[in-house]
């Protein structure tokens, strides 16, 4: 089935001015103007960022919704997949974002705004703990594209985390996907969208 409403999570740091954000909004107002797009400024509490994206899907079909999330966006989107069965494709998803984030609690500046600055709490790492999942219930739901080229994160955690799952694993790569172009042929033939 073709989705019909897609959210887009991004990452740490990250906006919905990331390049492949705007790649796939792009993308889907050319292509798909009759999708619900929605890629929302998400909050550095990991709590909030996840009510603010359950509000705002909570009218949206289960059965024709998918969500994409980029690296802490990954983990996120898993969440919400998790909660409401719908499909979800991870580029570059975190693993352990509680573990890996954890060096990060102190000011941060945003990507794409250096001049916006946030804090990043100590007690955003439990809310992450608290948002991790289990087992995948379907994981023939999720589409992960995974970089072995990944400076930031470990490629072999993304593989073994979702296994079982669609996996397009890349030689090479980097975190930030540059090719991501080459891959949204395939991220959109998983979603129904041709």
């Amino acid at each position: 089935m073709a989705t019909t409403h897609l959210l887009y999570l991004h990452g740490f740091r990250s906006s919905p001015q990331s390049f492949k954000a705007r790649t796939m909004a792009q993308h889907i107002a050319t292509h798909h103007p009759q999708l619900h797009w929605w890629c929302p400024q998400l909050p550095p509490s990991p709590r909030e960022a996840m009510q603010q994206v359950m509000q705002g899907i909570r009218g949206w079909p289960r059965g024709s919704m998918a969500v994409v999330g980029s690296s802490l966006g990954g983990f996120y989107a898993t969440y919400v997949a998790e909660q409401v069965g719908c499909k979800a494709v991870l580029l570059n998803p975190a693993v352990h974002p509680a573990r890996d984030l954890a060096k990060y609690i102190g000011e941060q500046s945003s990507w794409h705004s250096p001049e916006e600055r946030f804090f990043f709490h100590p007690g955003f790492v439990q809310e992450l703990r608290d948002l991790a999942c289990g087992d995948l219930a379907r994981p023939g739901h999720y589409l992960a594209v995974i970089a072995q080229g990944d400076e930031v994160l470990d490629w072999r955690e993304m593989q073994a985390r979702y296994a079982g799952a669609h996996i397009r694993l890349l030689e090479g790569g980097d975190h930030a996907l540059s090719d991501f172009e080459v891959h949204l042929p395939a991220v959109l033939a998983f979603l129904g969208l041709h």
